[in-house]
């Protein structure tokens, strides 16, 4: 198993199979972009495939979650889908995307395996969304949506980050539009995982803030920490049912306790939090040959280590190198 000190065990492992993007959100990246991973440093397919495989016949590993960047813009993505749906045991495998290639990829996705989609989508109004992400794409998001529902791959998530200024005003607004269309919508506060490393605490769009807001027109009740689980969504019953909203408050409400996750970047990397500030190279001892034993136990290694939590609440709280883009969400 993957435990740490804190006796907290893995089970959902996040992979990054890219750090490139085809949006440029502002609580992102800026809007020249990034300097991109080199091919040679990416994971290939099979080198991906091979350590999914590693963490979930040897790991104890049960969800497997595909990230980037943006995921759909890798072209092996499908054949990797089929590679993890036919592992021993077979894993649950979903995909975090921003939509915009989902129109034309969600059901060949399904067909290869794939189990659900969370999309990122911040606003109902395209003129924010182009201010947000620098991009005219909005009907593309909307589309992929649409096609993911349709192929299947639900329920459908719809993860929203609110700004100040910008789309603050919109949360209920978007969960009467995510209950008209049966998508499960989740609020995330921002992190402090941008590349311009301009994120302050002052002035965010706290959980409180959220729930405020929806508290404006819909009547919520907390579904229970039973239900909860590992989950990093608090999640409500809106209006008694059968509807849900998410807020995941990982600045205000820390859940690491809880935490049940590791991750994978883009170039063979082992973090055991988003906020890390340490990393485990796995793709320097695949590429010398290392057998599966010796990749378990590098793995096992780097996951004792982890830190009790992510430090946010800590005044000294320095934020990690890489951005969210490079790490995976």
């Amino acid at each position: 198993m993957l435990a740490d000190t804190y006796g907290r065990v893995a089970t959902d492992l996040r992979v990054s199979l890219t750090d490139r993007c085809n949006l440029r959100c502002t609580y992102c990246m800026p809007e020249e972009g990034l300097q991109w991973l080199a091919k040679p440093d990416l994971l290939t397919d099979d080198e991906i495939v091979r350590l999914v495989d590693i963490a979930v016949r040897l790991l104890g590993i049960t969800e497997v979650r595909f990230t980037g960047g943006e995921p759909l813009l890798r072209p092996g993505l499908p054949g990797i889908v089929e590679a993890v749906a036919a592992l021993e045991p077979r894993p649950r495998i979903s995909l975090t995307t921003n939509g915009i290639g989902l129109g034309r990829t969600a059901a060949a996705l399904r067909t290869a395996g794939l189990d659900r989609v969370n999309v990122s989508l911040d606003t109902l109004r395209p003129e924010v969304f182009h201010t947000l992400t620098r991009r005219n794409r909005h009907h593309d998001v909307l589309a992929g949506l649409h096609a993911a529902r349709e192929a299947g791959l639900t329920p459908v998530k719809v993860n929203s980050v609110l700004m100040p200024g910008l789309n603050e005003d919109e949360a209920p607004d978007l969960l009467a539009w995510a209950i008209e269309h049966d998508y499960e919508l989740r609020f995330i506060e921002q992190m402090p995982l941008d590349a311009q490393h301009g994120w302050r605490r002052e002035g965010m769009i706290t959980a409180g803030d959220i729930l405020a807001s929806l508290r404006t027109r819909f009547r919520l009740e907390p579904e229970g920490e039973e239900q909860r689980g590992s989950a990093p969504a608090e999640r409500w019953i809106v209006d008694g049912g059968p509807h849900r909203v998410g807020v995941i408050a990982s600045v205000t409400r820390p859940f690491c306790a809880a935490c049940d996750r590791t991750r994978l970047t883009a170039d063979g990397q082992v973090r055991t939090c988003l906020f890390a500030t340490e990393e485990t190279d796995l793709r320097a001892a695949l590429r010398a040959d290392a057998d599966d034993a010796h990749l378990a136990e590098i793995w096992r290694g780097a996951m004792w280590g982890k830190k009790a939590g992510s430090g946010l609440d800590d005044p000294t709280f320095l934020q990690p190198e890489r951005p969210m883009s490079a790490i995976g969400g």
